[in-house]
């Protein structure tokens, strides 16, 4: 499933914490010889860029995301922005090991603004940019950081992608791990919610719109209302780029919840220091 969104700095240690959230290992970057992504997305021999069709975005530019980083083979000048703009959000190493291949269209006529997909490699993505909106960099980054609250809350170790039957959340990247943050967002503000709130899964703007407008101060954004995993990366998005809210509401609430977890906290030091926010 995609999760799409419409309309440098870090210790190792923290290094280590974000690769262990998005599922990969220290060792899959501090020694890259034992990264492998040759498998030759994103370019054909002489270097010319390769192009899929994208149901939303029409024609897309395809780069392999190589162990360092860069970009294979380079892209032009907007593509280079916006891949640096995710790297510095993520930092060299994670963008190295989790991003498989990073590709990017140009539709006016969509309302897409990103989104990440996962591999056939659970512990890899693909993220795909709108350069439409590319921009709006203040728009940009926030929407870079809710994409990255998707690979950080669906990765393996966060969720389980062998099991497809589970007592947590169902989602198409598997189920929701116990002790995962994404579960215990679901059972502190979802939960009450009952059988009135959309599924996991659910993409229709229509009904996430309805929920809304009924729990309107519940949520940062109408798009949040979408689902639960929208949710919490609307709120994370917020989370980082927002002060420490000093209220009571549901939406202060959901910010809390990223400022009582040290992990969270220290990545949005890094971004806000990255960015001079």
């Amino acid at each position: 499933m995609t999760r799409r969104l419409t309309a440098t700095g870090f210790s190792t240690a923290l290094v280590a914490l974000v690769l262990a959230l998005s599922g990969c290992s220290l060792t899959a970057f501090t020694d890259v010889d034992t990264v492998d992504q040759s498998d030759g997305f994103g370019q054909y021999g002489d270097g010319e860029v390769y192009t899929e069709e994208d149901e939303d975005l029409g024609v897309v530019e395809v780069y392999t995301v190589e162990p360092d980083a860069s970009l294979s083979p380079t892209g032009d000048e907007t593509t280079e922005s916006v891949w640096d703009m995710f790297v510095r959000i993520v930092t060299p190493e994670v963008a190295g090991s989790v991003i498989r291949d990073f590709r990017v269209g140009d539709s006016e006529s969509s309302d897409t603004l990103a989104y990440v997909l996962q591999t056939d490699d659970p512990q890899q993505w693909t993220l795909v940019v709108n350069l439409a909106y590319a921009s709006d960099e203040d728009l940009l980054l926030s929407t870079l950081i809710h994409e990255y609250a998707h690979i950080l809350s669906l990765s393996p170790g966060q969720t389980d992608p062998e099991a497809w039957s589970c007592d947590t959340l169902q989602l198409d990247e598997g189920c929701a791990e116990p002790d995962s943050a994404l579960w215990a967002f679901d059972q502190e503000f979802w939960a009450q919610y009952g059988t009135d709130a959309p599924d996991p899964a659910n993409a229709d703007a229509d009904l996430a719109y309805e929920f809304y407008l009924d729990h309107e101060e519940d949520f940062v954004s109408d798009y949040a209302a979408t689902n639960v995993v929208e949710d919490f990366a609307e709120s994370f998005m917020t989370f980082v780029l927002e002060p420490e809210p000093d209220s009571d509401t549901t939406i202060a609430q959901k910010l809390l919840f990223f400022w009582d977890r040290p992990e969270y906290v220290e990545i949005r030091d890094h971004v806000r220091s990255e960015f001079d926010l």
